[in-house]
């Protein structure tokens, strides 16, 4: 997640009335949760993971986003990846010798959990990954030639979304998932962007030139038009993964979860309020990761929300804590409800391990707040089961 990518008393009940809240879905509602392998060890051991996959379910969770592709790996054994980077996987010894995603689709669609794994890092890489290292032309540059872009503590750099070789690597990843999983979809963020300061490389420099007559781009990275520019050409590419999703398995959900519209678009020139008005998103969870919940109620009603609100499924991404942010179970539970008397499709949470283990309240009170908030079961929303706004 970009807000936040890293990267828990009182416990205070829902109103009554919540359960049978006329604003509240009775039939279906998103229940999510992401897995990362960021200050996270949800992943890394095979029983572990099957053990938190039941808990989920039986708090009546019905949805995991699980990340795919992080640090330069995919964590999946894949053969693009291995073809391309020389690693089939992620090194971290718990994922050796395991299909971690494959373990996700079984267990959690016994379950019953719906399982649409998360692409995280989107274009972006470490700095010193084998991938940042072995395809250094791949990367893009601010106008001063630097690449490294800091993400909290860490050195990150972009591969260039524009060059086409760049795009048929994302692309190759995402359908060799949709082509070889039983997933019930695939979820996007905001770095399936690109950070505005980014894209003067001598390639993209090259094609805007060829685009504007000789023109070159504009020194200033907000400039609207080259902000315009950069983000259509990232709608193209997102169009075309779309339209290759749906051929390879029509079935399969294409789900994104960015900030909203307003950073989304002017921080990492993601147009996600234009891919929904192309119906290229048929998922949309935003994320309202905000303690002040006046600010967090003034982001759910946006315009663009409440429009993309009236053709898909439109949920909230609600901070449950970070590795050092420790979120209390009353914030959550505010934030759902308020989610819930806008109608919306639903909630979910970043990430898994601040549920209830990274939280300074008590891990079984934590577990007993989510059992308040989803005190029984209900499907997924989805459009394509035909669920209506």
């Amino acid at each position: 997640m970009v807000a936040v990518s890293l990267v828990t008393t009182v416990m205070v009940s829902l109103p009554l009335n919540a359960q049978n809240s006329p604003s509240r879905p009775s039939t279906a509602e998103l229940r999510g949760v992401w897995l990362t392998n960021i200050d996270s060890d949800v992943l890394f051991e095979r029983d572990r993971l099957k053990k938190s996959l039941q808990r989920l379910s039986e708090l009546n969770f019905n949805t995991v986003y699980p990340a795919v592709w992080n640090w330069g790996y995919t964590l999946y054994p894949s053969k693009v990846a291995a073809n391309v980077i020389g690693r089939a996987i992620d090194p971290t010894p718990g994922l050796q010798g395991r299909d971690i995603l494959k373990e996700i689709v079984d267990e959690g669609h016994n379950k019953k959990l719906t399982v649409i794994p998360w692409f995280e890092f989107g274009f972006m890489a470490p700095a010193d990954s084998l991938l940042a290292k072995n395809r250094p032309q791949w990367l893009t540059n601010r106008s001063d030639g630097s690449r490294i872009v800091k993400e909290g503590t860490h050195d990150r750099v972009w591969l260039n979304p524009f060059r086409p070789e760049v795009q048929q690597f994302i692309q190759d990843l995402i359908i060799e998932i949709v082509n070889n999983y039983d997933i019930d979809g695939i979820q996007f963020d905001d770095h399936f962007g690109l950070p505005s300061e980014l894209g003067y490389d001598a390639y993209t420099v090259a094609l805007y030139k060829q685009e504007h007559r000789g023109q070159a781009p504009s020194k200033n990275p907000k400039d609207p038009e080259w902000l315009r520019w950069r983000a259509s050409k990232i709608t193209e590419f997102m169009k075309r993964v779309f339209t290759a999703i749906k051929a390879t398995k029509k079935n399969c959900l294409v789900s994104v979860a960015p900030n909203p519209q307003r950073f989304s678009y002017d921080f990492f020139l993601a147009d996600w309020q234009k891919w929904e008005r192309m119906g290229i998103i048929e998922d949309l969870v935003l994320q309202i990761y905000r303690d002040d919940l006046n600010v967090f109620v003034s982001e759910l009603e946006y315009p663009e929300v409440k429009a993309a609100q009236r053709h898909i499924p439109v949920s909230i991404g609600i901070l449950t804590g970070l590795k050092n942010k420790s979120i209390p179970m009353q914030q959550i539970q505010t934030q759902v409800q308020k989610a819930r008397d806008r109608n919306f499709a639903g909630v979910s949470f970043f990430f898994y391990e601040t549920l209830w283990n990274l939280s300074k309240e008590k891990s079984q009170e934590r577990q007993v707040g989510f059992q308040k908030i989803f005190p029984t079961p209900v499907v997924y929303p989805n459009l394509l089961t035909g669920w209506k706004p």
